[in-house]
């Protein structure tokens, strides 16, 4: 609780910060794409969380939304492919790359850094290899389709983006699974201590498994809604660096990467504050737009650095109290 109240304080004062600084950021329309990107990379975030509750990392995740956002609208209208068989073979291949990188983790031990960072490379470049390494789009079709990431719900005078509908729906089963099913509390047991969780009786690999699966829906379902809501997907940069964004909102939402610790609530609000913190980039004008990655590795080094410093405080109190 502390941690969120930390990250939802700073959440707000840059918000505030940025209100003053900027002219324009309090504009409804600047307003409503700020909730937009924030539920679309809120998903993927929630995605992570899972994974690095678990003690590990997921780096494909950009290339796992690279690859959802230019074969939807390959299938669709190049290989005129059905709207229903194309969303079942995008959850499908979801569904296969997280069932496949568990699988590489749990069962021949292998590192998961080093698994998704093959996956990053691997995902993308198939996307560059059945695409003709060219941009893919809906043009002026599908627009029923386009409305999951382009329509609105009309909520006491305000036009919220449908992407935050999904958002909310995303949360909430994620929050209870976590918080409220045996499942979670495995999850979490598996991050404290994994050896612990193994002879308590969990099912360890089946857990990581788990968690890795859910990381690559959310990612398919967030790689699903970035294409239907910008209508074109290149291959060579289309979800670029979408990992770091994620890690980064995960950490700051109070998730520690060493596994055990985090909450689904932290992880929105940190992917608010990234969203907040990229407006202020953009719209500030003695701000450089180009620092704009050195901010997010500042943002996760001042995670880290934070819950190394919070785990000895923590074990120094509990050594003195014994």
């Amino acid at each position: 609780m502390k941690k969120i109240l930390g990250i939802l304080s700073l959440l707000v004062f840059v918000f505030v910060a940025t209100s003053i600084l900027s002219d324009v950021f309090l504009d409804s329309y600047n307003l409503e794409n700020l909730l937009r990107r924030t539920a679309l990379f809120g998903i993927i975030s929630i995605g992570v969380a899972f994974v690095i509750i678990t003690g590990g990392i997921d780096l494909s995740i950009g290339s796992v939304v690279c690859l959802v956002g230019c074969a939807l609208p390959w299938m669709l209208t190049e290989q005129g492919v059905s709207v229903p068989v194309a969303l079942a073979v995008i959850i499908g291949f979801s569904l296969a790359v997280g069932l496949i990188h568990g699988i590489l983790i749990t069962k021949l031990k292998l590192q998961p850094f080093v698994v998704t960072l093959c996956g990053l490379l691997l995902y993308r470049g198939i996307t560059r290899g059945f695409t003709g390494d060219q941009s893919q789009g809906f043009g002026t079709d599908y627009k029923g389709l386009r409305e999951l990431a382009t329509g609105e719900v009309p909520i006491f005078g305000f036009d919220l983006p449908m992407p935050c509908i999904f958002l909310l729906v995303v949360a909430v089963l994620a929050g209870i699974f976590l918080n409220k099913t045996i499942y979670g509390r495995y999850l979490l047991a598996l991050g404290n201590n994994e050896e612990a969780a193994r002879f308590s009786g969990i099912n360890v690999d089946r857990m990581v498994i788990l968690a890795y699966v859910i990381c690559a829906l959310c990612s398919g379902l967030g790689g699903l809604l970035f294409v239907l809501d910008v209508n074109s997907a290149q291959p060579v940069d289309f979800g670029n660096f979408y990992e770091l964004y994620a890690i980064a909102a995960a950490v700051l939402g109070g998730c520690s990467l060493r596994g055990g610790v985090g909450t689904i609530i932290g992880v929105v609000i940190g992917t608010a504050l990234m969203q907040v913190l990229r407006n202020m980039i953009v719209l500030v004008d003695w701000i450089p737009t180009h620092i704009e990655y050195a901010i997010i590795g500042a943002v996760i080094l001042a995670g880290v650095v934070a819950d190394e410093l919070l785990k000895k405080a923590v074990a120094r109190r509990q050594a003195s109290q014994s």
